[in-house]
């Protein structure tokens, strides 16, 4: 009888000892961080009103975003192309033209290892939101297959004020791709004219970031 009971203790103790970990390396919480390894990608789409048809998609580099980080925080406006090209701007580029490309401007982080099976989450606070009703900003964590073929994605827009944050169960597969950030949408500006147009400024949480060596840890410490 007393065996059974001890080991019942012990296999009672190694479960709760066993979800504890599993508890422990669900979480991930991550925030606007100058230090991460930002990259960019740009979606470039027809206009709406010319049928909104996806035309090419390539990696760029973030300052080619808009987006710039000030200390802590980080500045996303309308997406601007230097082509005078109508393939770009309606009649041509300059001053005054009028954007012909819808774009799609993602500035983001891909850890390293992908956080496979995690709860991510991803927070921050609006310093300000000034941007025109033509573009839109959204907040996302995307989990993309291997290949890049599908996506789970969770996506929220950018608040008008105060804080933000989101979360995605990622799949548990290392050779996924997981990435957190922030999208800019509208037609391309011609830099001149930006100001009217406005802008996002996003700072992080007042908690302390999970960080790339803080998911090294967990993962060697739970795996």
């Amino acid at each position: 009888m007393m065996n059974r009971l001890m080991k019942s203790i012990v296999l009672g103790a190694l479960v709760v000892g066993a979800l504890s970990a599993s508890t422990a390396r669900a979480d991930v919480n991550v925030t606007v961080n100058p230090a991460d390894p930002y990259l960019g990608y740009m979606n470039v789409f027809e206009l709406p009103s010319n049928g909104g048809a996806f035309q090419w998609g390539s990696g760029w580099g973030t300052a080619d975003l808009c987006a710039v980080f000030t200390g802590s925080n980080l500045r996303l406006s309308p997406n601007t192309i230097g082509d005078p090209n109508p393939y770009w701007y309606t009649p041509s580029g300059g001053p005054g033209s009028t954007g012909n490309k819808f774009m799609e401007g993602n500035m983001y982080v891909e850890p390293a290892g992908s956080l496979p099976g995690q709860l991510v989450t991803f927070s921050g606070d609006v310093i300000s939101n000034t941007l025109a009703a033509s573009h839109s900003a959204t907040v996302f964590v995307k989990d993309f297959a291997p290949d890049f073929s599908s996506v789970v994605t969770a996506m929220i827009p950018v608040p008008a004020s105060g804080s933000f944050s989101i979360s995605l169960n990622t799949i548990n597969d290392p050779a996924r791709h997981v990435q957190y950030g922030f999208q800019i949408k509208g037609p391309c500006v011609w830099v001149t004219d930006l100001g009217p147009y406005g802008s996002v400024v996003v700072g992080p949480t007042q908690a302390t970031p999970a960080t790339p060596a803080t998911w090294g840890r967990l993962k060697a410490q739970y795996k």
